[in-house]
């Protein structure tokens, strides 16, 4: 099944008054690079969360952004008025005069005059997190396949293109060698004393190099096998890759020993096939 690099999921869910929202996408890359965005509050879950991303998503460019909302009212900050009843009046104490604000401005900064409850991450919203992550990646799995499935109709249709091709090719080749052997005799009819059978050595020689029929063979079997490996085989875009590199070369050889306008005008429509399906096995997985 043919898996596209490019994807984008999203989950959300409340816990205990919180929404938590997690955004994945991803673009096309070698290897698998993340790059993650979170809240203080989850930092200690960082190296967690980016192993349930690396085991499912395997390869790409990845952005993951967790963003956290308060939906309740709360008050986390706690000021100590007694500790600052004293602060001010020790402040007094020391100096008589001056108004109260001013102490109470010396007062609360102090140490401990105003204090944030602590609010630990719990087992129970670490739980919650990760479901959130995982829900976010099953979407982009989701994603993925959809794209996939579009990549995969656009290469067996490049694919099919090219064998097609192929075969126009055929009805070509006599007549090329036939054409070549013509222009040669009508040249040596302009010499005397020609040894005529050192002349059809060499148009054996010549005829022989002008062979395409191993390139034939061998860009229908990489034809067929880049088909195999697409239906047959996950995660399968880097040996897609190799398999397009091989099928360009036979392409390249084909062209160079055309001798033909009308073979080497099937080359060009093979070439630009060719790319397409180069720029496309780029956003397989």
């Amino acid at each position: 099944m043919i898996l596209s690099m490019t994807g984008f999921g999203r989950a959300e869910d409340v816990f205990e008054g919180k929404k938590i929202t997690i955004d994945i996408k991803s673009l096309n890359s070698k290897s698998f690079d993340l790059n993650i965005k979170i809240p203080l509050r989850y930092k200690e879950k960082e190296f967690e969360i980016r192993k349930i991303l690396n085991d499912r998503i395997i390869r790409g460019k990845v952005d993951c952004y967790v963003n956290i909302e308060n939906l309740e009212e709360s008050n986390d900050v706690k000021i100590n008025k007694n500790l600052i009843d004293s602060y001010i009046n020790e402040l007094k104490n020391i100096a008589s005069d001056g108004p109260n604000f001013e102490y109470l401005k010396m007062a609360v900064r102090l140490p401990d005059a105003i204090t944030s409850r602590p609010d630990e991450l719990t087992e129970g919203e670490w739980e919650a997190l990760a479901k959130i992550v995982n829900n976010a990646v099953d979407r982009f799995e989701e994603f993925r396949k959809t794209e996939g499935s579009n990549l995969h109709e656009e290469l067996n249709r490049n694919i099919q293109n090219i064998d097609k091709y192929l075969a126009e090719v055929i009805p070509f080749e006599e007549e090329r060698i036939v054409s070549v052997k013509e222009r040669y005799q009508k040249s040596l009819k302009e010499f005397e004393n020609v040894d005529e059978t050192r002349f059809y050595q060499e148009m054996a020689y010549f005829t022989e190099k002008l062979d395409i029929s191993e390139e034939k063979v061998r860009l229908a079997q990489h034809l067929k096998y880049y088909k195999e490996v697409m239906d047959n085989e996950s995660f399968n875009g880097k040996k897609l890759g190799f398999i397009s590199q091989e099928i360009g070369r036979e392409i390249n050889t084909l062209g160079s020993k055309a001798n033909h306008a009308e073979i080497q005008k099937l080359v060009v429509m093979m070439k630009d096939d060719l790319e397409k399906i180069k720029e496309q096995t780029l956003n397989v997985l």
